[in-house]
């Protein structure tokens, strides 16, 4: 069961936190009471996270905006720094920055597949090395990592998003088995199909003929997804690691 003061005084950084899931689960930890950092990749998105962070604000929690993107070593330096400089710790971590754009392999440029690569899989690599030794001092630490139903099931047209969430999955697997012994966690979330900017560009048709292949009838919305986040990065999930939650209505069984 996890506890309503549970995160009272714990400050949270979610990556890729300006919209969508990344904006739902900043929301609900500071709804908990959390301190939370927002991020942005860039100036163009500096608005959204300023609307989030006054979403923060209302909620009675503290928070920071912070830019950066995550697949640069100096800019996840530099966002660390930040965050550290606020809050002078950091006790939960949630890998969520991505970015997606369909293209079949024959279409796909090297330039894409890297920018694909890079955000989803170097971003988690590059922020979880930054954070561990911060945690490994305090001998605590929640890591949760966002990959995808997708990871799973694959998707035509995705396989450099499909690739990059099921490296996740497994990068997250072998990062359980080294920190077993302390009482850090990593863990994932692979959200279903999920009504947030990603989709806004989808055709009707294809909306449609996702949500008839889910059992639960429909596509999820943010409020589905964001209880695998809290849950994970609560005390009652002492006993996950390595794990991954699925919120997908029944489109894929773990």
């Amino acid at each position: 069961m996890v506890s309503t003061s549970e995160f009272k005084n714990k400050t949270v950084f979610v990556t890729g936190s300006s919209s969508g899931i990344g904006r739902g689960v900043v929301k609900a930890f500071a709804a908990l009471g959390a301190r939370v950092a927002i991020n942005y990749p860039n100036e163009q998105d500096k608005p959204n996270a300023e609307l989030v962070l006054k979403e923060v604000f209302s909620l009675g929690a503290d928070g920071i905006t912070v830019k950066g993107d995550v697949s640069s070593e100096s800019d996840v330096e530099n966002m660390f720094g930040e965050v550290l400089g606020e809050f002078s710790d950091l006790d939960i971590l949630v890998n969520n920055a991505g970015v997606a754009k369909a293209s079949l392999v024959e279409d796909t440029s090297l330039a894409d597949w890297e920018h694909t690569i890079g955000v989803h899989l170097r971003g988690v690599f590059l922020c979880t090395r930054k954070v561990l030794p911060l945690m490994y001092k305090r001998n605590y630490g929640r890591i949760i990592n966002t990959a995808s139903q997708l990871a799973y099931k694959g998707a035509p047209g995705f396989s450099h998003y499909t690739a990059a969430k099921g490296a996740i999955l497994s990068f997250t697997r072998s990062l359980a088995l080294e920190i077993g012994d302390r009482k850090v966690t990593a863990n994932c979330v692979a959200p279903g199909a999920t009504m947030t900017s990603m989709l806004e560009n989808v055709p009707k048709e294809t909306l449609e003929a996702i949500r008839m292949q889910i059992p639960n009838g429909r596509i999820g919305d943010v409020d589905d997804i964001v209880g695998a986040y809290v849950f994970l990065a609560s005390a009652a999930a002492g006993h996950f690691q390595g794990q991954c939650l699925s919120p997908n209505g029944g489109d894929v069984f773990l």
